[in-house]
């Protein structure tokens, strides 16, 4: 036999290294592989052969490969070993550990790790139980060297993080460790910090001895090793052990700081102890770090870490880099500063009674140096506490807080600055920007959450000290006026001698901007009228206003500080015309002279800046505009017949800014009266019979927008199909404008003098009439037959005469791809080119918004116009024969919004508190043809952006809609919408699932695929699921009427923790509380509707997207169900294949998704509500369990009785979940990398908890009553 093993130790020596070998092929290494492997798993030689690899006079792979097959036998055969076998490996485990090992400095730290393995591996399989002196073995280790010390130490930390962090064994096994580590836990914790004492100080003592350098180190790395220890066990241990001898833990930690090779791995463990949340009194010697001592070794540990962060790269150049370590040293110290005002802010005026530190200046002076550093994510660590101090109720009324509340404001006009690009060398952050961030893209997402933090801290801070901080803004204004332009080393691209995003006066004035926004806001709400600085802002707005450049990126800047400052301008009306001259000014903004130059997207955003200005003053305050409205009205005529070049969005904008004035007149005729001037030309062009023959026929429809002819980008024809297609899109601007801002007063008694009531409803509530009614009614035909006819183009026949210029017309915008697949556009290039650069991109760009304009006009009219819109005979079949006309030929792309507009229209609906209510909805600033344009053109916005515009803006389809019309309106559109999504939908996951199973099972073919085909792919399947959220979201948002908070993952192992939970917990079952709404009531009433509803909920749960089977599984689908069943109840029965068919879908589900801690456990709830609710009553439910894999009909026959059994002991919710899982265990999917591991089996061992109940006649006991709750000499209890 020892011949056998030998010969055996020989082959496997030499199959570990061919495998190592790197001239090894492929194939010998593959052989060498599958021998170890089938050694491993069949050989009864792994003890001796591991044993003997493992000596430590073999080379290290080897060794390591030795100790792998130990861990195998241990993981994998401890449960069919004879106890003899067990001890004998565990005696040679510790020979290993004692003496099989180099020492600390020459050993290989992944033998050190899996020699610890191993160790832990025996440990929780056997210990406290059998193993019970296993603390008391390894602290004789230590006596043996540094090097068994460091291994204890290795085996401690992973102990914690198997039982703690990742609970990596079975609950009974977990409990038994933890509670006996806790038990055990001060004489832990004792040893430890006496082992890191005393190598501590010899590491000291020695670090500056000739020729002891080598022991010295050998400490250092035991200190580093019980550090690391140390920190394993600071995050759950109990805060006593923490805290205890007056905090001498974190005394020693701070001493540590000073120590360069120990400071990381001090500061750290610093960090997780200060980090403790906790009972207050608990938290209360926390304080002690605010004593001088602790103070000055966190300063100067960060002082001298400072300035080692950064050295040059060589003694001759120049450029600096940084340390990583000193670097992340700063990180931890910044990280334990801002945990430490934490624990401040939390104390502080609690009922604990802690006082206000007596040096807290010279913490908020270290905070403040973070502040302040180079580096943008030390600065960005410190928002969170800033926030914190300067809204403490007691701590910002300190005079020191209210001090350093000026130092941060003036600290954040350097912060505020955007500089620090990792592929610059401008700012001394670009350095640190290079360590923290991979590209300029990084940084750019970093920095712009970055400052929306810091404007929300210089807010705060501005309530505490609001005319300091207007001083601070005004300085800062005056010198931005007063200095040059620098447009620094990056110019634009378009023009000569302009700046760019990145040019020195531009990140400078943007930064101003940022401020004196942030600053205006506070002033008005935490000041007194009489203390307003009126006078000194009234100068500033005059130096604005006075202020004169052509660069344009600068110029945007201008107009959000005149903006800003307008609130001001109430009090001293005469400014209000020089203002407005300044924006109209700036609406005809050019760069240069030649105004048929394609304009940048920096000249497009002063032009739009300006509109979305002017609106934004009409809006807010269109009373104090009311006086200038003529003036208003004829600058506009002017600007509309003069050669100003006018987009048609500008020229919507300035009508829209009008219609917002005319608002005021509070007088329906005259108002009417003003909109029929105003849309006179609009309504003719719009109902001639040269647009109407265009709109109803595809083929003229596409030769009037000259989409069928070849063009070149000089082509004449161009320029006339241009003006065409301008004469449309101005249309149904001016339409969407009008029927978005015309309102009747918000006051009833208002809209009553002034004729806006029309009458009333049975309920009492007012009927209102619109004044742009009459223009909405006579353009809506041709609306409704341009949305059919668009439709349309996407049939093959239309699709056919496109010209070869404009094949690709209806295809996705590059830049909108760019989005859906999460691709980031260069920052410098977003601004500094055209919008559109091609006839193709312009036709695009022409086709998305006319789509989505249609829809949005058709969708604000339900809010303007309410019962006036609702009223409009066979509205319903209109739409059905528009809308929805055609429907399976529109891509993805174009159907997405006409879903989305109507789930947000739904959204508002929903929230509508009644159904007539006369609230203005004024949510915005932007002009609606800016915010359109925006989401068509400036596609480099991200998704959640577009989707919050859409949200804000375009909700009110069905707002006003009456519970009388839901059945005659609301159910003929959103049923058969409903079922045909359904359909659509299904079909398209079912091309994505057969084209994911085809690429698996070809992938061991050598295929080529093109960069763009698999592009196009991923494409089409981010589309498909957009769209599908956007259909369930549509369906969430029409039925359900109340959502539960998403439950985090996890949690119940949280509450694993509480011993007796099993047993108190209540038999009440966990039943959502989503209700339908009044209009899911109504689909619901519906057969063919309800089961579309349910068909689409259940079937989406299988499709690949976690999301939405998520929400779905959560909030709608037993809701659905349930209502159903409760009303089958009383009518009939819903057929047991349906039932089977719903049940089975949710299995499915598992199947696919269960892989997902968070589907995984709202699809078991799923299953669980259905099957409790409907086992009594479909006998089919339990044909559908037995057939799970590996299912315990047992288990299940027990589960079944308790159901079903009215008499049958009832178990926790918790208990109940809990078998429900097991018996379901089977059809859960697993993960790819699950799929072929190797189930590791750790057997229970007799529980340390529960005891044997005592065998007591409870008729012959003593009585328990009251009078044994006052007999002291009683001793029953």
């Amino acid at each position: 036999m020892a011949d056998q093993g030998a010969a055996m130790c020989e082959q496997l020596i030499k199959a570990v290294n061919v495998m190592m070998d790197a001239e090894t092929s492929q194939i010998y290494r593959l052989e060498a592989l599958k021998f170890c492997e089938e050694f491993k798993e069949t050989s009864a030689f792994c003890v001796p052969c591991g044993l003997q690899l493992a000596d430590k006079a073999q080379p290290a792979v080897v060794r390591h490969f030795g100790l792998q097959i130990l861990e195998h036998v241990i993981k994998f055969r401890w449960n069919n070993m004879q106890q003899q076998e067990k001890v004998q490996l565990k005696e040679c485990a510790m020979q290993l550990l004692s003496k099989g090992t180099h020492s600390i400095l020459e050993e290989e730290s992944h033998i050190k790790d899996a020699l610890s393995r191993i160790t832990v591996e025996m440990i929780k399989r056997e210990w406290p139980q059998h193993w019970p002196d296993m603390l008391k073995e390894m602290e004789a280790l230590t006596s043996q060297g540094e090097a068994q010390t460091e291994l204890v130490m290795l085996i401690l930390l992973r102990l914690a993080e198997d039982v703690i962090t990742f609970q990596t064994l079975p609950t009974q096994r977990r409990r038994d460790i933890q509670h006996t580590l806790t038990q055990n836990m001060e004489s832990i914790f004792s040893f430890m910090m006496a082992i890191l004492h005393v190598n501590v100080e010899d590491y000291r003592k020695l670090k500056s001895s000739p020729g002891h350098e080598l022991k010295a180190r050998a400490h250092c790395r035991v200190a580093v090793a019980t550090l690391n220890t140390l920190a394993g066990y600071i995050d759950w241990v109990s805060l006593v052990y923490i805290t205890s001898g007056n905090c001498h833990l974190l005394e020693m930690l701070c001493l540590l700081l000073s120590e360069p090779d120990l400071q990381l791995e001090a500061a750290e463990c610093l960090l997780i102890a200060i980090s403790r949340k906790g009972k207050l009194e608990d938290r209360k010697p926390f304080m002690l770090l605010f004593d001088d001592v602790a103070i000055h070794y966190i300063l100067s540990g960060a002082q001298s870490a400072d300035g080692l962060a950064i050295c040059k790269k060589s003694p001759e150049s120049q450029a600096v880099q940084v340390v990583e370590r000193r670097y992340i040293f700063l990180k931890r110290l910044c990280q334990v500063l801002c945990a430490l005002g934490g624990q401040l802010c939390s104390l502080v005026g609690s009922d604990v009674e802690v006082e206000v530190p007596a040096n807290l200046s010279k913490y908020m002076e270290a905070i403040l140096a973070f502040t302040t550093h180079s580096s943008q994510f030390l600065k960005s660590s410190t928002l969170a506490t800033w926030g914190s101090l300067f809204r403490h109720e007691t701590l910002s009324k300190e005079a020191v807080v209210v001090e350093m509340a000026i130092k941060y404001l003036r600290a954040s006009m350097i912060n505020l600055v955007k500089t620090g690009f990792p592929s610059r060398d401008d700012n001394p952050s670009c350095g640190y920007s290079r360590v923290d961030f991979d590209s300029d893209e990084d940084f750019n997402l970093f920095f712009n959450s970055f400052r929306a933090q810091q404007g929300e801290v210089v807010r705060i801070a501005c309530r505490i000290v609001p005319l300091e901080a207007f001083q601070i803004a005004a300085e800062w204004l005056q010198y931005q006026i007063a200095s040059p332009i620098d447009t620094g080393d990056t110019t634009s691209k378009s023009a000569e001698g302009l700046c760019s995003l990145l040019s020195p006066s531009v990140v400078q004035w943007d930064a101003m901007t940022v401020f004196m926004e942030c600053m205006i806001a506070q002033i008005f709400k935490n000041l007194e009228e009489e203390k307003l600085p009126i006078d000194q802002s009234m100068e500033l707005l005059q130096a604005v206003l006075n202020y004169e450049t052509k660069d344009p990126l600068i110029l945007s800047c201008v107009l959000t500080n005149v903006s800003a400052l307008f609130p001001f301008v109430t009090r001293r009306q005469h400014f209000l015309p020089q203002i407005l001259y300044k924006l109209f000014k700036a609406i005809t903004f050019e760069v240069g002279q030649d105004n048929k130059a394609p304009r940048t997207r920096a000249v497009k955003n002063v032009r739009r800046h300006a509109c979305s200005s002017i609106i934004k003053i009409c809006r807010d305050y269109p009373q104090f505009i009311l006086p200038c409205f003529d003036m208003f009205y004829n600058h506009v005529k002017k600007l509309f017949s003069s050669d100003a070049s006018l987009t048609h969005m500008e020229k919507c904008s300035l009508m829209e800014a009008l219609v917002l004035i005319s608002n005021q007149f509070k007088d329906f005729a005259k108002q009417k009266a003003f909109l029929d001037e105003l849309m006179a030309s609009v309504v003719a062009e719009w109902t001639s019979e040269e647009i109407r023959h265009v709109l109803s026929d595809p083929a003229v429809f596409l030769s009037f927008v000259g989409a069928d002819q070849v063009v070149t980008e000089h082509s004449k024809d161009t320029d006339a199909t241009g003006l065409n297609r301008g004469r449309l899109s101005f249309c149904l601007y001016a339409m969407l404008g009008v029927v978005k801002r015309a309102r009747w007063p918000a006051d009833l008694e208002e809209a009553k003098a002034g004729g806006f009531v029309a009458g009333y409803t049975p309920a009492g509530a007012p009927i209102y009439r619109n004044p742009c009614t009459a223009h909405f009614l006579v353009l809506l035909p041709n609306l409704l037959l341009l949305i059919r006819t668009h439709n349309s183009l996407y049939m093959p026949e239309n699709m056919a005469r496109l010209s070869e210029t404009f094949a690709k017309a209806h295809e996705v915008m590059d830049a909108e791809k760019n989005v859906v697949l999460g691709l980031s556009q260069h920052l410098l290039d977003i601004y500094d080119s055209p919008v559109y650069r091609t006839n193709l991109e312009r036709m695009q760009g022409f086709f998305t918004t006319l789509y989505d304009n249609c829809f949005h006009v058709l969708g604000s009219a339900g809010q303007s116009l309410q019962q006036e819109f609702y009223t409009i005979s066979g509205l319903a079949e209109e739409i059905n024969r528009s809308a929805f006309f055609s429907l399976d030929h529109v891509p993805d792309h174009r159907l997405r919004p006409m879903i989305h507009i109507l789930f947000c229209h739904l959204l508002q609906f929903i929230s509508c508190c009644h159904p007539f209510s006369h609230t203005h909805v004024y949510n915005i600033f932007f002009p609606i043809s800016v915010i359109l344009t925006k989401m068509s053109y400036c596609f480099m916005l991200s998704e959640n952006f577009l989707n919050k515009l859409l949200r804000v803006f375009l909700r009110q389809l069905v707002l006003s809609c009456p519970q009388e019309y839901y059945d005659s309106l609301l159910c003929p559109l959103l049923g058969p919408l409903f079922a045909y999504m359904q359909q659509r939908l299904n079909v398209k996951w079912q091309v994505i699932n057969q084209r994911t199973s085809v690429n698996g099972e070809d992938e061991e073919e050598e295929v080529v695929c093109q960069d763009s085909q698999v592009t196009q792919e991923m494409l089409e399947e981010q589309l498909v699921r957009l769209l599908t959220r956007e259909v369930l979201d549509l369906l969430s948002v029409s039925c359900i009427s109340k959502k539960v908070p998403e439950p985090a993952a996890n949690k119940e192992e949280i509450e694993e923790e509480d011993m007796m939970m099993d047993s108190v917990q209540t038999a009440a079952p966990a039943q959502p509380t989503e209700e339908l709404t009044e209009l899911g009531k109504c689909l619901m009433k519906h057969e063919n509707i309800y089961m579309t509803l349910l068909t689409l909920s259940f079937t989406s749960l299988s499709w690949k997207d976690t999301t939405n089977c998520h929400r779905t599984a959560s909030m709608v689908c037993w809701t659905l169900l349930r209502q159903v069943a409760q009303s089958m109840v009383v009518g009939g029965n819903l057929l047991p294949e349906a039932v089977t068919w719903f049940y089975t879908s949710v299995l499915r589900a598992l199947q696919v998704h269960g892989q997902h801690e968070v589907c995984n456990s709202t699809l078991s709830q799923l299953a669980m509500l259905i099957y409790e609710n409907l086992r009594p009553r479909y006998m089919e439910l339990r044909a559908v369990m037995t057939q799970i894999p590996n299912i315990s009909v047992e288990a299940l026959d027990q589960y079944d009785h308790r159901l079903m059994d009215p008499n049958a002991q009832k178990v926790g919710d918790k208990k109940r979940k809990d078998q429900f899982k097991k018996l379901i265990a089977g059809t859960v999917g697993k993960a790819l990398c699950q799929q072929f591991r190797k189930e590791v089996h750790i057997r229970n061992l007799p529980s340390l908890f529960k005891k044997p109940k005592p065998d007591k006649d409870v008729l012959n006991t003593e009585a328990l009553g009251l009078a044994a709750l006052f007999s002291p000499e009683n001793n029953a209890l």
